[in-house]
């Protein structure tokens, strides 16, 4: 797609059918203003520069988090030791320790009471400082940018002494509430920091895909415990989560329907809308100054250099900002290249009630966004070639490596 098919294709974007609300819908999806930020580097003073910019130009956020506890849920796919050619994982598929230290100290100068960083390590229970050194991140610049700054792993129960029960609310996909970890209901303000990149089951992964991380490996994990959680999990998410082949520990609310389902492309996205119906995002921010394109993970991915950042209060509005950055339609269905083999998330929060993806409502601040594009099916990784045909036999289709 060129720069010219992109923009003819943005301003054809009211033109496409309307999504329909769910009977849960109380009122039309609403519209926030999203901001993009250029950030050339992950110099601490490019990123907080940038930042609270956008912060400036969303209205500021004085409002939303002074005397306010506020947890910041970070995205740290994979293991720390997952890397492309040695890279640090915050220049390709982890949240840059330069953008969660900026949105820390302009968070704490705006008059929080107390920050929370949040993320579930992959398999352990090991302390999050901890973990995010094995990856690069600068912990102490983070733990020093703001007052009152805490950190904890929310693969268990963690610090708490049990669960939190958030209900999603009329309307709910697939799941009618969810148990966390407590620190993601101990809080009065919410902030995901999401990475631009793909997603191998969801097409694309950004603010509102991070939240999957929120759930907790001893009761939606492969080997959580049958009744109650297993506290010490070695497995990831996919067997309650993209394929519906086991359920939750039974302490939990379990699945609606259990069993009815096993397609990952319809679960992950209703899954998502329900995570992001049940635990609210107030500010969305995504790190695309660099990433990855092609997968969430480096091993199958080619590098990015967008040089943004994007933010906005409202998750699904951000988000549809994200994607359209990215060169894609914010509003495509399953089949279409961003979402080639699951239904749009977006749209479905959008569906929900949840927030907007017209291009044309939304009141986009700060870099327009034809200045901003960067075209990242353009820097998929190719498919590889297909083998040479024998005498006699038909040539094979090249097939694209797995997301």
């Amino acid at each position: 797609m060129t720069r010219r098919e992109w923009l003819a294709m943005a301003a054809a974007a009211p033109l496409l059918k309307a999504v329909p609300q769910t009977q849960g819908s109380a009122k039309p999806a609403p519209i926030s203003p999203v901001t993009i930020a250029r950030a050339a580097s992950y110099d601490n003073k490019v990123v907080t520069d940038a930042v609270a910019t956008m912060f400036k130009q969303l209205g500021g956020i004085e409002k939303l988090v002074a005397n306010k506890t506020v947890g910041i849920k970070l995205n740290l796919t994979g293991l720390p030791t997952n890397r492309k050619d040695g890279i640090s994982p915050g220049i390709t598929h982890w949240t840059h320790s330069a953008v969660v230290g900026a949105a820390t100290y302009l968070i704490g100068k705006a008059g929080a009471k107390r920050i929370r960083i949040l993320e579930s390590g992959f398999n352990t229970p090991e302390p999050l400082e901890e973990y995010m050194t094995k990856g690069d991140c600068d912990v102490k610049a983070i733990q020093t940018a703001a007052k009152n700054v805490e950190f904890e792993n929310t693969v268990g129960l963690g610090l708490g002494k049990k669960y939190s029960r958030l209900p999603v609310g009329p309307g709910a996909f697939m799941f009618p509430a969810w148990d966390m970890n407590h620190s993601y209901d101990e809080l009065d303000v919410f902030v995901s920091i999401g990475k631009l990149k793909h997603h191998g089951t969801a097409g694309i992964t950004l603010s509102m895909k991070n939240l999957f991380g929120c759930l907790p490996l001893s009761i939606y994990g492969g080997d959580a415990g049958v009744d109650e959680p297993n506290e010490k999990p070695n497995m990831n998410r996919g067997l309650v989560g993209h394929n519906g082949n086991r359920p939750p520990s039974k302490c939990s609310p379990g699945e609606i329907n259990f069993g009815a389902n096993h397609d990952a492309g319809y679960r992950m996205p209703r899954i998502i809308v329900d995570l992001v119906a049940a635990r609210p995002i107030h500010l969305a921010i995504i790190d695309g100054i660099e990433s990855i394109a092609g997968s969430e993970l480096p091993g199958r991915s080619n590098l990015t250099k967008p040089n943004v950042l994007i933010a906005g209060f409202n998750p699904v509005c951000t988000d549809a900002v994200g994607v359209a950055v990215m060169g894609y339609n914010p509003r495509g269905q399953r089949g279409d290249i961003a979402f080639p083999r699951c239904d749009n998330t977006f749209t479905l929060g959008e569906e929900r009630g949840i927030g907007s993806t017209d291009l044309k409502q939304i009141d986009l601040r700060g870099l327009p966004l034809d200045k901003a594009i960067y075209y990242y099916e353009a820097m998929r990784p190719k498919p590889p070639a297909a083998p040479a045909a024998q005498p006699g036999q038909p040539a094979q289709p090249a097939q694209r490596p797995p997301g």
